[in-house]
């Protein structure tokens, strides 16, 4: 029986099949506004996943200062949507934050904060 595709695969094979053009990553500053840069769809691999993509956090209101700016976001295979309002075929990804120096998720990412007080509340048995 064949192995099921990961959602990184789907992700690969939807851009490939539907001639997508570029990809739109997406990620929150942590006042809750949208932050987002685009790529070219060729800019996307099965490493983007894992490597992620580097940006300057010190753009960022209440991030980073411009001398440890570096910052890295790695997409979420799994909130991928067909943008319907960019002409040009464009999917949106929802990034997680990183620092890039330990791989760990950005403290002041709010994705990041929400996924803590969900496996939070998880564990302590006030949610399932």
């Amino acid at each position: 029986m064949a192995k099921a595709p990961s959602p990184v695969d789907n992700v690969l094979k939807y851009v490939k099949t539907n001639k997508i053009e570029f990809i739109d990553m997406k990620f929150m500053d942590f006042p809750g506004q949208w932050q987002h840069f685009t790529v070219p769809a060729s800019q996307l691999s099965a490493d983007s996943f894992e490597d992620g993509f580097g940006f300057d956090g010190s753009s960022i209101r209440g991030w980073k200062a411009i001398n440890e700016s570096d910052m890295l976001i790695i997409p979420d295979p799994e909130t991928m949507f067909l943008d319907p309002f960019i002409e040009a075929p464009t999917i949106s990804l929802t990034c997680d934050v990183y620092e890039p120096a330990t791989k760990e998720k950005y403290e002041r990412c709010p994705r990041s904060i929400a996924q803590k007080a969900a496996a939070h509340l998880i564990s302590t048995g006030i949610a399932d």
